[in-house]
């Protein structure tokens, strides 16, 4: 990344604040409260992020997505660690540990933050029950999503690790225009190269490509640059070999 992050000073609304899963409860006084120590950020994709910054402030993305991952810099190969979108937030291990995290975070999108001091964010959570309430729920389910992450590099191979991470993606294309009884059958995920899916499923950009290939000549999917539109969703999900009720897993019924 090339540029440096682009830090607005901006203060937060209430409105801004309530768009963060571990806000949107709070009663409206609280919210108030906490918007004040607030700061709007805004980075663009190919902005450079400084990880120091994640010992400094603890951020909540509102809009667009990022990439967090690791690279070994023997080799240049990268692992992704985790894929945020609106509502997520990061860095949750500094905040719990207080030690430097080494990540690299890329903006995909042009991001819109909220930061506040690491200091004043851990005030929060010893103080306020109702804020504690909010933010344990999305902590257990961050920790969860690491472990099937992990074990499904284990128990599973490419092509269930592959459709599995495209399934946690999806997005719903807001443009269809077919029949209504077809509409189940289109779903969109942006933004996810071959590169990046490579790093998610922990495979190559090759092996990536070559099994996406597949599933398009299958017509189970087709694929336009960054752009993944999913035309057989009950054919991805069968690849996908769940077998039990995940508190993640994205269960679809066609």
């Amino acid at each position: 990344m090339n540029k440096d992050a682009t830090h607005l000073p901006q203060k937060a609304s209430p409105v801004l604040v309530k768009q963060a899963n571990i806000f949107a409860d709070l009663p409206a006084k609280l919210i108030e409260d906490f918007q004040q120590e607030f700061q709007l950020d805004e980075w663009y994709k190919g902005d450079y992020f400084n990880p120091a910054l994640l010992t400094q402030r603890f951020f909540v993305v509102i809009d667009g997505s990022l990439e967090i991952k690791q690279s070994n810099p023997e080799t240049g190969r990268e692992a992704t660690l985790d894929m945020l979108y609106a509502g997520d937030c990061f860095d949750l291990m500094v905040l719990l540990d207080d030690q430097p995290h080494e990540v690299i975070v890329s903006p995909l999108t042009r991001v819109k933050l909220l930061s506040v001091k690491l200091s004043t964010m851990r005030h929060w959570l010893w103080t306020y029950p109702e804020f504690n309430q909010q933010f344990m729920p999305y902590l257990a389910k961050k920790m969860r999503e690491k472990e099937q992450q992990a074990s499904s590099l284990v128990l599973h191979d490419v092509t269930t690790r592959l459709s599995r991470i495209i399934l946690e993606h999806i997005n719903k294309i807001k443009f269809y225009n077919g029949t209504i009884e077809a509409e189940h059958q289109h779903h969109l995920v942006n933004g996810l190269n071959d590169e990046t899916l490579a790093r998610m499923t922990g495979s190559v950009r090759q092996v990536i490509n070559k099994q996406l290939q597949h599933w398009k000549k299958e017509g189970t999917l087709d694929k336009k640059r960054n752009q993944l539109i999913i035309k057989d969703l009950e054919a991805l999900v069968k690849e996908a070999k769940y077998t039990e009720t995940l508190p993640n897993a994205p269960f679809f019924k066609p």
